[in-house]
């Protein structure tokens, strides 16, 4: 199996598990993992958040780890990348506000190249104005605006352990659904790998 690059966007408060679990289980496989973020360079650090689903009307916040940055955000090229990521958290509600940032995932968009996103992630996706026409998930409260951008809804099961293929894209409505949505992702990659 060939190496992939594969580029996350992200930015502070992220949701921890979000960058964490699939930027190691990423590079686990031997996968090539970049983070990058507007407005930071290389070895800077974004803040993450842990977000829990423990029986209220929404999930709870509480703080998580500090994630460095391995690459720089003013230097992208999606030519140089197979793949991205885009995590959740509170970060896609700004960052889908950053030009550069939608100018990206329209690229890999374009191309055909899978993209991952999950939780709030697809907030990006909706800004970026690619989900028109596709089925994807999201978590629950981003249904309207994944809908409203023009995307059927693939629903999130009891247990937000679910996620969603649409050719390129998989979609996942938060960290519970990891194991289905880094499996999909694999997938789609190309990765294979032997047990």
């Amino acid at each position: 199996m060939a190496a992939k690059k594969i580029l996350f966007l992200v930015g502070d408060f992220v949701e921890d598990y979000e960058i964490m679990v699939p930027f190691q289980a990423l590079a686990a496989v031997g996968h090539q993992c970049f983070a990058v973020c507007p407005g930071k360079k290389p070895g800077d650090r974004v803040r993450t958040a842990v977000h829990d689903f423990e029986g209220d009307q929404t999930y709870s916040e509480k703080p998580g780890h500090n994630f460095a940055l391995n690459a720089d955000f003013d230097a992208v090229k999606v030519a140089e990348y197979d793949a991205l990521v885009i995590p959740g958290g509170r970060a896609p509600e700004y960052l889908r506000l950053n030009p550069r940032v939608l100018e990206i995932v329209r690229e890999f968009d374009a191309a055909k190249k899978p993209i991952a996103s999950i939780c709030h992630g697809p907030q990006i996706l909706v800004s970026a104005g690619i989900l028109k026409g596709r089925t994807s998930t999201a978590y629950p409260a981003v249904q309207p605006d994944v809908v409203d951008a023009g995307s059927a809804w693939c629903p999130v099961n009891a247990t937000a352990s679910n996620s969603c293929i649409d050719g390129n894209l998989v979609t996942a409505p938060a960290w519970p659904a990891h194991p289905d949505w880094i499996r999909d992702f694999l997938k789609v990659l190309g990765t294979k790998i032997e047990l």
